[in-house]
């Protein structure tokens, strides 16, 4: 009896670790399963970085290549400036007679210091006389 006993004692304990195995075996199955997918999603986010930091460095590249092209047309501007505050202050341009119209000079002001003639004189105080 002791021995019928100890049998269905160790059978019982046979089944009871094996439906702990088999429950082990299904959660680790069920967390690889998670782990899979959470892989998954990981890569495919990577991924997704990766192509915005390509948009990135190609579009930073990009304005890279237009600044230089910028200061390329841009450098030689003082040089011009210097060129146009260094030139004969009697090659008084008409631009330059609109902005004397415009602090108020006179008809006779702007034939004296620009070296217009009466009417080149008059047509520019009429044209940017302020009002």
């Amino acid at each position: 009896m002791i021995f019928e006993a100890a049998v269905i004692f160790l059978a019982l304990l046979w089944a009871l670790s094996l439906w702990f195995f088999l429950n082990y075996s299904k959660r680790q199955r069920e967390m690889a399963s998670q782990q899979a997918q959470g892989d998954a999603l990981r890569d495919q986010r990577i991924k997704d970085l990766a192509k915005r930091l390509d948009d990135y460095q190609n579009v930073t590249v990009r304005m890279g290549e237009a600044i230089h092209e910028l200061r390329a047309a841009v450098s030689p501007l003082p040089d011009r400036l210097l060129q146009l505050e260094q030139r004969d202050p009697n090659n008084v341009t008409f631009s330059q007679a609109a902005k004397l119209v415009g602090m108020g000079a006179s008809v006779s002001e702007l034939t004296e210091s620009c070296g217009l003639t009466q009417a080149e004189a008059e047509l520019m105080s009429k044209l940017h006389r302020r009002e």
